[in-house]
């Protein structure tokens, strides 16, 4: 019986299992000790994920319609602009110009577009916070879960 103690292997097994019992008695200790669970039922609440569909707060948007309505009158100007100024130019000047029309357009949608997302991300924010989401993405990037807040979002837009 002795000789079996001794043998290397056995050695090292019972080693092993001796301070596996020891690590899982601290680590059960440490954890009825500390309050884990606590801790841990508190970052389950603060990394809970919401979602929005983001297009459809854009199309929403009560500000869409002047948007609407500026990007039409820019866009007229634009074509009485290229009418009236390309009859006298050549093809090559003509798609040039068309270009910079095109570029004008796409600045002035950019800026008209800027403030729309601004209050729209401030209301997603404010959803956020007020319902305790550290994360809020786009529905198209979510397969499952989160805390859908587009129409919580949607209503405080329009309350607004």
């Amino acid at each position: 019986m002795m000789r079996k103690l001794a043998d290397k292997k056995t050695v090292k097994m019972i080693s092993l299992v001796v301070a596996a019992v020891f690590v899982l008695g601290v680590f059960g200790m440490a954890f009825t000790q500390s309050g884990f669970t606590n801790v841990a039922s508190a970052a389950a609440s603060e990394s809970a994920v919401g979602v929005v569909n983001y297009q459809l707060l854009v199309a929403q948007s009560p500000d869409m319609q002047a948007y609407r309505t500026q990007m039409q009158q820019e866009q007229e100007t634009a074509k009485s602009d290229f009418e009236s100024k390309s009859a006298s130019m050549n093809d090559t000047e003509k798609q040039n110009y068309a270009k910079q029309l095109d570029e004008r357009l796409a600045n002035k949608q950019r800026e008209l577009l800027e403030p729309i997302y601004k209050k729209i991300d401030q209301a997603i924010e404010r959803i956020a916070k007020k319902k305790g989401l550290s994360v809020v993405v786009d529905r198209g990037f979510v397969v499952y879960g989160g805390v859908d807040i587009t129409s919580e979002v949607g209503t405080s837009l329009t309350a607004k």
